[in-house]
This record gives C-alpha cells, sequence and structure tokens, in this order.
C-alpha cells in the first residue's frame, strides 16, 4: 500500500438554491478524476432528516434504498457513488441525523457524558464529526462528505456546523468547501440569473463557511462574464467557478466536463497534493459507447413505483451498463404492474418487448400484474430477468402455470395459502411477528454457489463456483417444492449453502427455466454491484440475449 503524503484531506459538498440539483453525481465525478489520478478516495452522504436510515420510507418519497456489502440500507447517492468510483461503500458512507441523535442518547443513558448537560454543541456536533473521521484512515487519501439538503435547512445546522469546526480540527489547508448552486435562465428576460447563487453563498458565509469551489448547475454552458460575476460577488477565485450544465446523453459525462474545467488539477492545488496524470482512457470509452449505439432494444420494466424515476435507479442504471457494454442503447419502457391485471388488453402493453424485468418490491399490490408479465416472457420466450421479488414471482408463475398449483403464492400475499412457495425465513419469522420493521431483513453480501455446471447462470457469470451478491428481504423459496420444480424444468442453478451436511437448509439464490433462450431470477440484488465499465453478468447476460431476441438470433438458435 503506498504511504499517503501528509494528512487525510476532506472535500465538503454543500448545496444551495434547490435541492435536486444532482450533488451525489457532482460528488461521483470528483471522486472518480481522483482515482484516476491514483488517488485513494472514500465518500460519504451526510443526511439531515430523524430517520435512521431510509430502509422504512416510501419510494415514492425518497427513491430506492441502496445496500452496502456490509447490510446498511442507505440513501440512493451512495448508489451514483459505487457506480462511479467503483469502490464499495460501508455503513460509515451514510449518516443521519437519526442515527447521529441515537447514538448521543445512547451515550447519555449510559452515562458517558459524566452528568454533564448534553447540547447541540459540542455533543451532536461532535459525533457528526466522529462519523467524518472515522472513514479516514492511513490508506485513504480524500474523503468526500457530502451534506444533504439545502444551505438554510434548519435540520442541517447542526451538519454544517460541524464541518465547519472540521476546517480547525484538521487544518485549512486539509479541508475544501464546494458549494454547489443554480443558476436559472430566466425564459421572458432572456438572461441567466447569478442572483440565487449568490444569496445562497450569502447565506453559507453567515454560518462561518466560506466556499473554496462555486459548482454552478444550469441549463446550458455559462458565458466567462457569468464566471466572472460569479467570482467576483461570491468571493471565489475565477478559476475555481466550475461549469456544470446539463450533460446531452449521459450522467456519465459530467467527470469529462470536469476535466476540461482542469478541476482535478485546481483541486489537488488547493489540498496541497501533488498533480498527477488523470487517466481517463477506459472512462472515455464508456462514455463514447454510450453516445454512438449500434441499436435499441426494448426492455420492460414492471413495477409498481414506476411514476417514480429514483424509485429503481439501480436497476434502470444496471440495464444501460449492459446495453453499453454490447454497443446498444436499452429503452426502458417502465409498465404499472397494476395496469395489467386491470387492462382487457394487457397484452399489448407487452407486444414489442425484447426482455422483461421484474426488479424487487414488498406486498401484494400489483403483483398479479407481474405474473402475468412473468407468464407472457416464459411462455413466448422472451428474455426475462427477475430481482428479489422478482424471483419468487417467477417461482409462483411457474407453480401455477406448470405444475397446475393454482393457489400457489406467498406467505406474504397469503397467510393461508395451500401452497406456500415463497415462505418466511427461520431468522425472520419472530421480527414479523414483532412488527419490528426497521433495519431487521436479511441485508448485505452473502455467497452463492453456482451448482449447476454448464447452465445460463454459470456461463454469465463466467463459470467461477462462488459469487458474492447483496440482499435485502425477508421471504426464501420453500425447499420443500425444490424436486418438483426440478422435475418441471425450473433448475435451481444458485444456492445458500451455510453448512453442506443440512443440503436441505441450503438458501435458493437464483433458478433458471431450461430450455429457454434466457429466463434467469435471483433472489439478490444484483443491480447494487454493477458499474458502467464493469456491468454485472446476470444484466449483460439478458441484454444481450434480448438484442438476440429483437434480431430473431434466439429463435433461429432454439429451431
Amino acid at each position: 500500500m503506498p504511504t499517503r503524503q501528509g494528512p487525510t484531506r476532506h472535500l465538503i459538498i454543500t448545496g444551495g438554491v434547490v435541492s435536486s440539483l444532482g450533488k451525489g453525481i457532482a460528488c461521483a465525478s470528483i471522486g472518480r478524476l481522483l482515482i484516476n489520478m491514483g488517488y485513494r478516495v472514500k465518500i460519504q452522504k451526510l443526511d439531515p432528516y430523524l430517520n435512521i436510515d431510509p430502509g422504512t420510507m416510501n419510494p415514492f418519497q425518497h427513491g430506492e434504498v441502496f445496500v452496502t456489502d456490509d447490510g446498511a440500507e442507505t440513501d440512493l447517492d451512495l448508489g451514483h457513488y459505487e457506480r462511479f468510483l467503483g469502490v464499495p461503500c460501508t455503513k460509515g458512507s451514510t449518516v443521519t441525523s437519526g442515527r447521529i441523535y441515537q447514538s448521543v442518547i445512547n451515550k447519555e443513558r449510559a452515562g458517558k457524558y459524566n452528568g454533564g448537560t448534553v447540547q447541540v454543541i459540542p455533543h451532536v456536533t461532535d459525533e457528526i464529526k466522529g462519523t467524518i473521521r472515522g472513514i479516514t484512515g492511513p490508506d485513504v487519501d480524500v474523503v468526500i462528505s457530502e451534506v444533504g439538503g439545502t444551505v438554510g435547512d434548519i435540520e442541517g445546522l447542526p451538519f454544517m456546523e460541524a464541518v465547519r469546526q472540521l476546517r480547525h480540527d484538521v487544518g485549512r489547508d486539509n479541508v475544501a468547501f464546494l458549494h454547489l448552486v443554480y443558476i436559472p435562465f430566466i425564459k421572458a428576460a432572456g438572461e441567466i440569473k447569478t442572483k440565487p447563487a449568490q444569496h445562497s453563498v450569502q447565506k453559507l458565509r453567515e454560518i462561518g463557511l466560506v466556499p473554496d469551489f462555486l459548482l454552478c448547475r444550469s441549463e446550458k454552458p455559462l458565458a466567462k462574464g457569468v464566471k466572472d460575476k460569479l467570482a467576483l460577488f461570491c468571493n471565489v477565485d475565477l478559476d475555481k467557478v466550475i461549469d456544470l450544465p446539463d450533460v446531452p446523453t449521459s450522467v456519465y459525462e459530467v467527470p469529462q466536463v470536469l476535466i476540461k474545467q482542469n478541476m482535478a488539477e485546481v483541486l489537488c492545488r488547493r489540498l496541497g497534493l501533488p498533480v498527477k496524470p488523470c487517466d481517463m482512457h477506459a472512462w472515455d470509452l464508456m462514455v463514447g459507447h454510450i453516445k454512438k449505439p449500434k441499436d435499441t432494444v426494448k426492455i420492460g420494466l414492471i413495477g409498481k413505483y414506476i411514476d417514480h424515476q429514483d424509485a429503481y435507479k439501480s436497476v434502470t442504471e444496471s440495464v444501460d451498463h449492459a446495453a453499453f457494454s454490447h454497443l446498444l442503447k436499452a429503452e426502458i419502457i417502465r409498465i404499472e404492474s397494476e395496469s395489467l391485471e386491470k387492462d382487457e388488453h394487457w397484452v399489448d402493453k407487452l407486444k414489442g418487448l425484447d426482455g422483461i424485468l421484474v426488479p424487487g418490491g414488498f406486498g401484494k399490490r400489483g403483483f398479479e400484474g407481474k405474473l402475468k408479465a412473468i407468464r407472457y416472457a416464459r411462455e413466448n420466450r422472451i428474455p426475462y430477468l427477475g430481482l428479489c421479488l422478482g424471483m419468487q414471482a417467477a417461482c409462483i408463475e411457474f407453480a401455477r402455470g406448470v405444475l397446475n398449483l393454482a393457489e400457489a403464492t406467498s406467505v406474504e400475499m397469503n397467510e393461508k395459502t395451500p401452497h406456500p412457495i415463497i415462505v418466511a425465513m427461520d431468522s425472520q419469522k419472530d421480527v414479523i411477528a414483532a412488527g419490528n420493521l426497521g433495519g431487521t431483513m436479511r441485508l448485505g453480501a452473502y455467497p452463492c454457489t453456482l451448482v449447476k455446471k454448464g447452465s445460463k447462470t454459470s456461463k454469465v457469470y463466467g463459470n467461477v463456483e462462488v459469487v458474492s451478491e447483496r440482499h435485502r428481504h425477508r421471504y426464501e423459496f420453500n425447499n420443500a417444492y425444490r424436486a418438483q420444480f426440478e422435475a418441471a424444468g425450473l433448475q435451481f442453478t444458485g444456492l445458500y449453502i451455510p453448512d453442506p451436511s443440512q443440503p436441505e437448509k441450503s438458501l435458493v439464490e437464483i433458478v433458471e427455466l431450461k430450455d429457454h433462450p434466457y429466463f434467469l431470477a435471483t433472489q439478490a440484488h444484483p443491480e447494487f454491484k454493477s458499474t458502467p465499465v464493469a456491468p454485472h453478468p446476470l444484466f449483460r447476460g439478458f441484454l444481450g440475449a434480448a438484442y438476440k431476441h429483437k434480431t430473431g438470433e434466439a429463435a433461429a438458435v432454439s429451431a
């Protein structure tokens, strides 16, 4: 491990004017540049909301829940971090006000403060600083901390004070503040306006923070006169006013936008780090594939949170990653699963699809619509990929459609079903009964043994024996039905085997339908491990099969 030069440096990214400007993408893009220069980077999200984590939050409100290898349920921005950086996040990469206050209160109850009055300053702010310093170490050159929300939010003030104090604690030269602001274009006036950014910086300075860099989000590139004005009135050096206009094709173009403005070099000089060459070759090649696809495939995404773009963010990103690797563009058709239940012409919504994907989820709403889509994929030999609930649904559909077990379902949907194909895990039964929902699922990475050599599953994974995938579930396939399923043609190609001497206790991880072009489903969430330069094997195989379906190759092979 190379020796770090000097102390760990810190980048603190805050936001102003409005939310949803893309702080997470900006953080991840900056981290990508540092990694391409050879620096070792860790990144974290500081979220001011009072939930301990987003695990029990509605996807319509918050988007997807991203899961780390060590079992943390986190904000979806950690997905951006991992996809851009290629560096696994951990529990230390996610911090919420709820977690901070819980820790402080637990310490107070245990007498850790020696009977003193517990206050926001210093106790809460010290706890926040401790979480930031907690991910530093001899193998970390730069820590990037994104503060959620916008400057001026009441709930975010303890975090702002904590990062202000951090500069004093670790040295001014070792901390840089980057403030992301919105520069609106007023169509009626035909002008770009800088006043919202100026007021945001003014508010930031009122609480003791002075930005070193201004990251300017806008619909179109900023003219030099606008950047001069921002530098002057926001008291930021001109070379540190960074233009971040909307990119034409993909968010993966953002690192290229930054490198053209010498962001990496200027940042290193500000932090006292040696300026190294920034190797963008692999990244540029990937972006080139995005911009010049040879063809398009249509992928049907069947879910119940379709109206929220971020509810299946990692899934849609993983589909795109796999498409890039085949020089394809994926046209993702979002289909509300409930609509397949209510529309007598539901088949028309699935016609013309080159692949069908059912992602994870919970509850019975829209479940029967997912089963219809899976049946359509099975019977019409359309490539299918099921994730978590998508695997459970595939097994239930097979039980009904092939084994003729008409009332087969999951106990999650019907506790009294005569054919419980999916049952609660032994470790989850007491948890479910108690209603203790937060952070109690089977979470994080587990090994999966690929037990069927020559299967499509084995081939797409490169014929390895064991893989590791992340999980987030309470229910599993009922092993009492395994022999019946396999005899009818549904193979169990991946298993979690905690004890080889008790194979009956193995957990079904991956299923595959024999004599089908591509019908794979996994209990895991492989979307959490896909990156644009290293697409996940299951998704890559799925997109390859979808393109073969479109071009007729799959039909020719099966004939």
